[in-house]
């Protein structure tokens, strides 16, 4: 199973951030095992450092990546997923951007809280969605 991981579900784990975090934290455990391959967009990244700036210096910024890099795979972001994003004209470009991304790298579901931002012929699904599939097809529990 292939996972573009959205960036409210890696803020989650690295602020951990109640009641969120249990959830976001077993995909990523799941990514790291590599039960499931998980995806971030370089948008993510960027994102992430705007959202915690206040609390990252230059040493915690390459400490994040760093970790990030050892459990998820990097998908850049192209000119043409740019191009393709502002075509859907959705009214939040960053979700459309992470939508195409995850298109592009053929992802079976966006990994995200906000799965009404998601439309279209992706699946968005919350951690918590996503874990009761993966126990069930896994583990074969409900």
């Amino acid at each position: 199973m292939v996972l573009l991981i959205d960036t409210n579900i890696l803020i989650d784990v690295l602020q951990n951030r109640s009641p969120f975090v249990d959830a976001s934290s077993k995909i990523w455990k799941f990514c790291e095992v590599g039960r499931v391959k998980g995806y971030v967009s370089s948008l993510s990244f960027a994102n992430i450092v705007y959202v915690l700036r206040r609390q990252l210096n230059e040493n915690d910024i390459k400490d994040v990546l760093t970790k990030l890099m050892l459990i998820f795979n990097f998908a850049d972001i192209t000119s043409a997923d740019l191009v393709n994003a502002a075509n859907l004209k959705w009214n939040d470009y960053e979700d459309a951007i992470q939508y195409v991304t995850a298109k592009r790298i053929h992802a079976d579901y966006v990994v995200t809280r906000n799965t009404k931002d998601y439309a279209g012929g992706l699946k968005s699904i919350t951690p918590e969605e996503l874990l009761a599939i993966i126990y069930k097809t896994v583990y074969g529990e409900n």
